[in-house]
């Protein structure tokens, strides 16, 4: 099965501390994924969010702002901002209108020239038009292209798109066979000894010094005569422990690795078994509504060495992985190479769930008969009337519920829907996703 993804370009938004980046990349994004405040240093760590600006596509990352402080974020951007920027294709470097060129401005201009990218220099917190010619006169000087704007107020931001239209690349359709699949977890559980084990050589660096991978590695693999693409990524820690600056831009590339597969596979320590930390990657991985599954590495010491070793395993899942307790689990070793073909056997079974699709009169079938199960929920004074469920076109599967009142359709009713329909059309162990909408029928 021969598919394309499309490697969009990257845009960088860098500058000093509360200058108006995250600002900036809500605007562009249309959202509130990058935390705005009025103080310094609130982003601490990369963000990116897909864009599209007049038919093109582009990846949009906000970083943290450049400062001489010496925490840990701090020290990556400053030291490493250069590192970094070897990756994306275009740089927004936002100043502040009201400060004008400080020191710190341009030595983050010169780290931008150092690499070679093309850039656009936005001068923001220029609040009227008349101000425009002497809040860009400081920045002339570097010889590039320089936009006056106020985000606040919408200014500039047409001519600043249009910047980018006319100097993003153009997207690269890279084609690849087979299922595309991603190995993610905490460092040193194991990552990179299964990659090798499974592509039979030594491809990924090993060593027991925790955090060896740094980069997203992609190896074509060929199992049992079917195709796959391997995606090996560095091993993902609490952001407040990332002590190393080659540990922020694995955490990005991981997140990116995330995105693009269509299975994850959660590599656990079998002698540890699950952890908060495997917690919030697994959160992070429904996010992005990917299929998963659980690796129980080290099973082979894990076995001798953990009293009723495969029982108390699956017991720490349930209750550590509470919101999403019917995860698949696979009790491997990377090392022997033991328990490898049930895991691909429930890659395939996680597969052909991704693709289900029901036709609308038997999921309705079904839906009016489980909603006859429990009471309806009720908003202000009203009950919750539904009229019919249709799935969409997305995968993993994803529902739309037509009610008269969606907003009444509480949390614990939708994660009731959903386990009735994983139970009536057997899709335990994926993530199945309920939207409620309002409905056109009469009187809804």
């Amino acid at each position: 099965m021969t598919k394309n993804w499309v490697d969009y370009p990257k845009v960088a938004i860098i500058g000093r501390p509360n200058v108006g980046k995250s600002t900036l990349f809500n605007i562009m994004t249309n959202s509130r994924k990058s935390v705005v405040k009025d103080r310094p240093g609130v982003t601490r760590d990369l963000i990116f969010e897909n864009v599209d600006v007049w038919g093109k596509s582009f990846d949009l990352i906000d970083t943290g702002g450049i400062t001489e402080a010496k925490d840990v974020f701090s020290k990556l951007i400053r030291e490493q901002v250069s590192d970094f920027l070897q990756t994306v294709d275009l740089v927004i470097a936002v100043m502040d209108g009201r400060s004008g060129l400080l020191p710190e401005d341009r030595d983050i201009i010169r780290l931008i020239k150092q690499t070679g990218q093309r850039f656009v220099l936005v001068i923001n917190k220029v609040d009227s038009s008349h101000e425009e010619d002497l809040a860009k006169a400081d920045f002339h000087e570097f010889g590039v292209d320089v936009i006056a704007a106020s985000f606040e107020q919408r200014r500039g931001l047409a001519e600043l798109l249009e910047w980018l239209h006319l100097n993003l690349p153009e997207q690269v359709s890279e084609t690849f066979t087979g299922l595309r699949i991603a190995l993610v977890g905490k460092p040193n559980v194991g990552k990179s000894s299964l990659c090798n084990q499974l592509l039979g050589q030594n491809r990924m660096l090993v060593s027991d010094i925790a955090g060896t991978t740094v980069d997203s590695v992609d190896s074509p693999l060929v199992y049992e005569g079917k195709n796959y693409t391997l995606v090996d990524t560095a091993g993902l820690r609490r952001s407040s422990r990332r002590e190393d600056d080659l540990e922020i831009i694995a955490a990005f590339k991981s997140a990116e690795a995330i995105r693009r597969a269509e299975i994850v596979l959660l590599l656990i320590d079998g002698l540890i078994g699950p952890t908060e930390q495997d917690a919030k990657i697994l959160e992070a991985v429904l996010d992005d509504h990917k299929g998963v599954i659980v690796v129980a590495n080290k099973s082979d010491l894990a076995s001798h060495e953990v009293p009723a070793y495969r029982k108390t395993f699956r017991a720490q899942i349930e209750r550590n992985f509470h919101f999403f307790p019917d995860v698949p689990v696979i009790f491997a070793s990377a090392k022997t190479g033991h328990g490898l073909p049930e895991l691909f056997q429930e890659i395939e079974r996680v597969c052909e769930k991704l693709s289900f699709r029901v036709s609308t009169s038997e999921l309705n079938d079904f839906f009016f008969e489980a909603i006859r199960q429990a009471p309806s929920p009720v908003y202000a004074t009203t009950n919750v009337k539904f009229y019919y469920l249709t799935q969409t076109r997305q995968r993993p599967p994803a529902f739309i519920a037509f009610a008269n009142h969606p907003d009444g359709v509480t949390p614990a009713y939708r994660r009731f829907l959903v386990k009735k329909i994983k139970e009536k059309f057997g899709l335990e162990g994926i993530p199945v996703r309920i939207f409620c909408m309002k409905s056109r029928e009469k009187g809804g």
